[in-house]
């Protein structure tokens, strides 16, 4: 049924509490079901060098860290992974469920830190070798329903979650304003519905790939 998957990258994105994790573990179950060799990463992270730098970027006490060594350890970790483990599975024909991407950093530190989309892309078009995926999935949420669902589930909180409302309300104007600039790519998936339903409204968006 997902044959059409093989080879593909699909990223996804989502402001804190959207329930990236929760979709990414149910769609991995439904994948499995399919002879598709399936590589999934996160970001930051995901080989040691990468982890290593996102535990500078997540550590609460780093509050005094400026908005361009932000955007600049988000890509150093990228260009890391990439190197690491996306570009050779690329050439395997892996398919490859990202666990966030370039698009976060449009947003958190393009948009929402005021560094201007464009230098975020730039930074991240030399990170990645200009490399994009096939498709990106954005799980919409009001920041006030994500942020409750963070602490009512008590999920270890990071220095991002502890942002103003004020800032993830840019984060989500953001994602809608990627949206819009990149049509073809990315499509925008409403996360307030149930676990299943969120499910099932992306396998339709991967079975129209």
């Amino acid at each position: 049924m997902y044959e059409n998957l093989r080879g593909k990258t699909i990223s996804f994105e989502g402001g804190e509490g959207a329930g990236k994790g929760t979709l990414i573990r149910n769609l991995l179950e439904e994948l499995k079901k399919s002879d598709l060799d399936i590589l999934q990463t996160r970001e930051p992270g995901g080989v040691k060098i990468s982890e290593q730098i996102r535990e500078v970027i997540v550590n609460k006490e780093n509050t005094s860290m400026c908005y361009e060594t932000e955007a600049l350890l988000y890509a150093a970790a990228r260009a890391q992974l990439m190197n690491e483990v996306i570009f050779p599975a690329i050439k395997d024909q892996k398919t490859i469920i990202l666990d966030r991407f370039v698009d976060s950093s449009y947003v958190y530190q393009g948009i929402a830190r005021g560094l201007g989309v464009e230098k975020v892309i730039e930074i991240n078009q030399f990170a990645t070798k200009e490399f994009l995926p096939d498709k990106t999935i954005i799980l919409d949420i009001e920041p006030e329903l994500g942020l409750s669902r963070i602490f009512s589930n008590k999920r270890e909180t990071n220095r991002l979650d502890m942002e103003s409302i004020e800032f993830h309300k840019k984060i989500r104007e953001g994602y809608h304003l990627l949206k819009e600039m990149f049509p073809d790519r990315i499509v925008l998936i409403d996360a307030s519905k149930t676990p299943e339903e969120v499910l099932e409204d992306v396998l339709q968006v991967l079975r129209e790939i």
